[in-house]
């Protein structure tokens, strides 16, 4: 498949990913029994892994989105471009922050930090992908779907400068563009 002039292949089926996807929202109903987690996704990439997600959680729960920027392209510019969004007091909440991707976890840990100061009582993350080699200390995901390689992906909301968020199955770059 070609995107912009650059070639990827697929590497999750569409399959795959919604039977990952039930399977994590059952992990968060066993694990919040009894609570009202609030889940913050993070824009504009985890808009459908987190509409997927939620619409299988069972337990009574609150959305509230919020945006970050970290890309330019395909590379992460190591800049998170300030936390946007929120609206509502997260302070005494549980909170479980829906990513795409953790890709260097600078961001991520950025978010955590920040979430953290604000008081939450519990902040969790249910992340669809998780390069193996990151380039920061980032804490593992309570809730992760997949672990790939260091390569760029595009497809079920990630993109490649705005193209391919709409692929229902995950694709890699191939080789050097």
């Amino acid at each position: 498949m070609r995107i912009r002039e650059v070639d990827f292949k697929k590497i999750i089926s569409e399959e795959n990913i919604q039977e990952r996807v039930t399977q994590m929202a059952g992990e968060i109903n066993r694990d919040y029994a009894g609570r009202s987690p609030l889940f913050l996704p993070v824009l504009n990439g985890s808009f459908l892994f987190a509409a997927d997600l939620i619409r299988r959680v069972t337990v009574e729960c609150r959305v509230s989105f919020v945006k970050h920027a970290s890309y330019q392209g395909a590379v992460s510019s190591g800049q998170l471009k300030t936390l946007i969004g929120l609206q509502e007091s997260v302070f005494n909440q549980d909170l479980i922050i829906v990513e795409d991707i953790i890709d260097t976890g600078l961001t991520m840990q950025q978010i955590l930090d920040e979430l953290k100061n604000l008081g939450a009582r519990s902040v969790e993350l249910a992340v669809l992908l998780k390069k193996k080699k990151l380039h920061h200390e980032t804490p593992d995901p309570k809730y992760l779907g997949f672990s790939i390689g260091d390569e760029f992906v595009v497809g079920y909301g990630l993109d490649y400068d705005g193209y391919g968020r709409n692929l229902t199955e995950l694709y890699q770059q191939t080789g050097a563009n």
